[in-house]
């Protein structure tokens, strides 16, 4: 096993290590700075994909950002932990089942992935995951998708002013 298979490993047992304690912690704000250390695993994996700008800009903009804001909405709203109704065991079982269903569709993106990689269906090129191309594609095939979440994350941002306000 190589130095990188390692580092994979270690990174995704990290990731997934965080994204259960973002949702195991019973206080907002823990679950908040776990999803940042979740950022930092996701951009230790893009860097070993040699998508350096990709990492750079998944610390700048969600752990930093949009983590910024997550915790000056859940300020905001002032979430109580003793306020919050119980839930109904259908509303559990929904859960479940779409968890599950969710589970299954990764599974089958897993085994589609490797039958695809025994193919040799993968792109070789030494240009996946530079600025140059990544700005390309952004700002020529991507534009509307980028402005519609920024418009969307915006319109998040003044829902979460007027709940706070009542």
């Amino acid at each position: 096993m190589s130095t990188l298979e390692i580092l994979f490993y270690a990174l995704s047992a990290f990731a997934i290590i965080s994204a259960i304690m973002v949702l195991v912690s019973k206080n907002p704000i823990y679950s908040v700075l776990w999803l940042i250390l979740v950022f930092f695993a996701i951009s230790g994996h893009y860097v070993l994909l040699n998508a350096q700008f990709l990492a750079i800009v998944n610390i700048i903009v969600y752990a930093g950002a949009i983590m910024v804001l997550f915790l000056f909405v859940i300020m905001l709203v002032n979430v109580k932990q003793n306020s919050e109704p119980q839930k109904q065991m259908l509303v559990k079982f929904i859960g479940v089942l779409s968890g599950g269903s969710f589970l299954l569709l990764l599974v089958a993106l897993v085994k589609q992935t490797v039958q695809l990689q025994e193919q040799n269906v993968l792109l070789k090129d030494g240009t996946i995951g530079l600025i140059h191309p990544l700005g390309k594609a952004l700002f020529t095939d991507y534009v509307v998708p980028f402005e519609i979440s920024s418009v969307l994350f915006l319109s998040a941002m003044v829902g979460a002013v007027i709940i706070g306000k009542k």
